[in-house]
Formats: structure tokens, C-alpha cells, sequence
């Protein structure tokens, strides 16, 4: 069940409805990707990962963010972009998948290892900022629907 908080939530999930009742019209395959947290090339300089880049070349000595212990489920925009070419070819109606990697992890562990990945010299500030009031402190998906979807069309 979706419960859209916002105007943009609100509008994605208007649209699929009015795709899945034009589908009872005018039969045709739906799949919706749902899609989590990504990171990558193309996101917004305002993302997280961005700005670690940025503190880095920069030079800063200290990156400030929250006590990040936020569970989030990201993944990284190139294996996102095979889950979708994946499901865009499979030609079925597939309904809602959720594209994600089913694990949460603290954003505090997934920058510590965007350093350690990257050999990045630049120590992490906890607590600097506070936790935002509008977002939850754990957000992960279920992607048990998308795994199977892949392993039955040999992806």
C-alpha cells in the first residue's frame, strides 16, 4: 500500500493509478519500478556522495554530516540502470518492483566506506547536523519481487 506524504509522492502514485486502471480498458504490461536510494554519476550536486567528492578535493580535513545512524537502502546508479534495462525487456506485467537491495545500511557506515573505497583522506563530523524532522530514521525496500522477476527471465 503507497502513502504518498508529499505533492511529488502524491503525483507518482496518481499516475500509476490512472495506468493501472487504463490497463483494465486497454490491456497492457505494466511494470512500475519503484526506486530507492541511488548514487552515482548524474546525481545532484546536493546528494550526499557529491559532497563528499566535494569536501575531498577540496582539501577540507573534516566532513560535517548527522550522527548518521539513518538505515537507508542504496544503491549505485549503474547496477540500477541494468535492473531496469532487465525488467524493461522482460515483457511482462510485472506490476510493482521495488528496485532496491533489501539491506539497509547507516549512512554513517556507507560514507565511512565511500573513504575507505576511495583512499580519501578526510575524517567524518557526527552530529554536526541534526536529523531532519521529515524523514524517517529507517527507509529500506523489500526486493524479493525484483530478484525473482530476474532469476526467472535469466538476467
Amino acid at each position: 500500500e503507497t502513502k504518498p506524504n508529499n505533492p511529488y509522492g502524491f503525483a507518482k502514485d496518481a499516475l500509476r493509478r490512472q495506468l493501472q486502471d487504463l490497463q483494465k480498458i486497454e490491456p497492457f504490461n505494466l511494470t512500475w519500478a519503484r526506486l530507492f536510494y541511488l548514487y552515482g554519476e548524474g546525481q545532484s550536486d546536493a546528494s550526499l556522495l557529491p559532497q563528499l567528492k566535494r569536501a575531498v578535493a577540496n582539501g577540507d580535513k573534516k566532513f560535517n554530516m548527522s550522527g548518521g545512524e539513518q538505515l537507508r537502502d542504496y544503491l549505485p546508479v549503474s547496477k540500477v540502470a541494468k535492473y531496469l534495462l532487465d525488467l524493461a525487456t522482460n515483457i511482462q506485467d510485472n506490476g510493482i518492483v521495488n528496485i532496491c537491495s533489501g539491506t539497509p545500511v547507516s549512512i554513517r557506515s556507507l560514507v565511512e566506506s565511500w573513504i575507505k573505497d576511495n583512499t580519501w583522506s578526510i575524517d567524518i563530523n557526527l552530529g554536526y547536523y541534526s536529523y531532519p524532522d521529515y524523514e524517517p530514521m529507517a527507509f529500506w525496500g523489500d526486493n524479493k519481487k525484483l530478484m525473482k522477476i530476474l532469476f526467472k527471465t535469466d538476467h
